[in-house]
């Protein structure tokens, strides 16, 4: 028998309740919180309401990703192979 209740294992999901629209007009949904960091950071504008919406404030936001402490452009494939290189040479010497 488990001891936790319906109610309990909803309340432990994390709700994906905000949009976010990319510039090719591909959109995701993410949680409210994630969605309003963004909004703090200037990475992503508020554009409406019901559903909580948003856009990408800068061109190819949406393709920039974080490696090892290192923002890395994924329009950029050399870019990642690079970084992902130096980080199999740095790791392999210890």
């Amino acid at each position: 028998m488990n001891p936790m209740k319906d109610s309990d294992k909803k309340k432990k999901l994390k709700r994906k309740t905000a949009v976010v629209v990319c510039r090719d007009r591909k959109q995701f949904w993410t949680t409210q919180t994630q969605f309003w960091q963004w909004v703090r950071e200037g990475v992503v504008v508020k554009t409406g309401d019901q559903p909580l919406t948003g856009a990408f404030a800068r061109e190819h936001e949406e393709l920039m990703v974080l490696v090892s402490n290192t923002v890395l452009n994924l329009a950029h494939p050399n870019h990642m192979r690079e970084a992902l290189m130096s980080r199999k040479l740095g790791t392999a010497g210890k």
